[in-house]
């Protein structure tokens, strides 16, 4: 969980492999695109600043969170990737939908990345309101894309590791 004394953001960047040599989808939601693409923005900065070559950076934008699985399916069948970043922004509203279409998406994410045994990251932030989304786009708490392109290349080392 984000919070002042936890930054999305702060990492021990020399505990990063590199992403030289390795192809990375992000898969990103329209919806919220203000969030969305800050997300996207930290993920892909962190990705280059860590090795991986942008011509190496396949991204796709999706409508909504709710589609993101479908997008990294797509992009893992047609593509040789180490990983996927999925990044999306639900926030809470008045109805119970906020509830169905997080739960549907984590377990979606969660699916294709077991089903193809490549690494699929969940980056969706999940709030209540839009200045918790802000806090955790590049505001106070930091950016969660940063912190998703961070995983992304521990498990594409990891994987790469157990195939050695």
């Amino acid at each position: 969980m984000a919070t002042a004394e936890h930054p999305l953001s702060n990492y021990d960047p020399t505990s990063v492999p590199s992403g030289a040599g390795r192809r990375f989808g992000l898969v990103v939601s329209e919806w919220n695109r203000e969030i969305t693409e800050a997300l996207h923005q930290g993920a892909r900065r962190t990705l280059m600043e860590h090795g991986a070559a942008e011509a190496d950076l396949l991204e796709v934008w999706v409508p909504g969170s709710f589609e993101l699985a479908v997008g990294a399916q797509i992009l893992i069948e047609a593509n040789a990737l180490h990983g996927v970043i999925c990044l999306g922004s639900i926030v809470r509203g008045e109805t119970p939908h906020f509830d169905y279409v997080c739960q549907a998406t984590a377990k979606g994410i969660m699916d294709v990345g077991l089903k193809h045994g490549v690494p699929v990251i969940f980056g969706v932030l999940t709030d209540d309101n839009m200045d918790q989304a802000r806090a955790r786009s590049g505001g106070r708490y930091g950016n969660k894309g940063v912190d998703c392109a961070v995983a992304a290349l521990k498990m594409a080392e990891l994987r790469n590791r157990s195939k050695a």
